[in-house]
């Protein structure tokens, strides 16, 4: 049997990051075979076919988490401060060049409609979502945001974990509830309300309780976690309580499950030897409470210390045999791997 059909549409990676050192000018070469994750002819090999391209913006000064703190049976790491509307901006930019150098090297095609995604997946080109993680960048009148969208942002995270003038993210904290302090602020519930006009998705991973409750309550559209796990699971922070979940599958929202070794471990190290049987039980629990529509991938490539067997999208054949072996059929792996994003983001763009 050919593991690599279906194809993966995947929630999360940060591809756009770790291409920012090399300039606009490198970027083609470096993706089409360079070292990450993904690279195009890896994600041939593993029937990778596109998912969510974050921009994320980078701690001032060089200020980096210290993931050594997560090897730890318990920690809770301090976060770097704010990032200047000025300074993430500029760092949001380069990437988001990037991304368009990527379009125009034919490398892939940035989609702003459903229908966009299914006409790319199975091509030679990788499907992108232009997604933002932290909304740093976008000044409090929104005029960055109108921008964006105009150049096909369709998905936004209000925060990455660090605070901004949007709301508060999560802590990467073990073992913690995501109840961690405030929500989204005055003008982080204006951006939701944009972003609801706009057509723009709203991601609600890496916010905090508070924040998840305050887009539940406004939005009109499906909620979408982009790349969480199960907190029942694994006690994290990071990952989306059973009442959360229960939000989600309400409002017909999709969860992608994150390949963070540290939210998928029951004692929350980031440490890469996981199992597949650790993926396996989450996607048991998530889909017990989303039901079969309501799970999707968010692996994080590119961000995040992964499972070996799952380090680099070349590898992916690996889980979608562990979801056959485990009983689960060929539909439900269809919905999982692509499916379930491609119908809940029609849903909320409306194409």
């Amino acid at each position: 049997m050919d593991l690599t059909v279906p194809t993966i549409f995947d929630g999360h990676n940060d591809v756009l990051s770790r291409l920012a050192g090399g300039g606009r000018a490198a970027a083609a070469n470096t993706f089409r075979s360079g070292a990450g994750h993904i690279n195009l002819e890896r994600s041939h090999l593993g029937g990778f076919g596109g998912g969510f391209f974050a921009v994320w913006i980078p701690s001032s000064g060089g200020g980096t988490v210290d993931f050594d703190a997560m090897t730890k049976p318990r920690y809770s790491v301090p976060l770097p401060p704010p990032v200047a509307q000025p300074e993430a901006l500029e760092a949001a930019m380069r990437q988001v060049s990037i991304l368009m150098a990527l379009e125009e090297a034919d490398e892939l095609k940035i989609c702003r409609t459903a229908g966009e995604i299914e006409a790319t997946l199975g091509t030679e080109r990788l499907a992108a979502i232009f997604h933002i993680e932290g909304a740093e960048a976008i000044d409090r009148d929104l005029a960055v945001l109108d921008v964006l969208h105009a150049a096909g942002l369709r998905s936004l995270g209000p925060v990455w974990s660090r605070p901004n003038r949007f709301g508060h993210g999560v802590p990467f904290r073990f073992p913690s509830s995501p109840d961690t302090g405030p929500g989204l602020t005055e003008d982080g519930l204006r951006l939701v309300d944009r972003c609801l006009e706009l057509g723009i998705m709203v991601d609600v991973s890496h916010l905090n309780e508070a924040g998840f409750w305050d887009v539940a309550k406004r939005t009109t559209k499906p909620i979408v976690a982009t790349h969480s796990n199960a907190h029942a699971i694994t006690p994290t922070a990071r990952n989306l309580t059973d009442r959360q979940l229960a939000a989600v599958a309400e409002t017909g929202g999709v969860v992608g499950i994150n390949f963070a070794s540290a939210f998928l471990r029951e004692d929350g190290r980031m440490e890469g030897d996981v199992p597949l049987a650790t993926v396996l039980k989450h996607i048991d629990h998530l889909i017990a409470i989303l039901g079969e529509s309501g799970l999707a991938l968010g692996s994080d490539y590119d961000g995040a210390l992964v499972p070996h067997a799952l380090d680099g999208v070349e590898r992916l054949p690996n889980l979608r045999h562990a979801m056959r072996e485990h009983g689960y059929g060929e539909a439900l792996i269809a919905r999982i791997c692509h499916g379930n994003w491609v119908d809940v983001l029609r849903r909320t763009w409306g194409a």
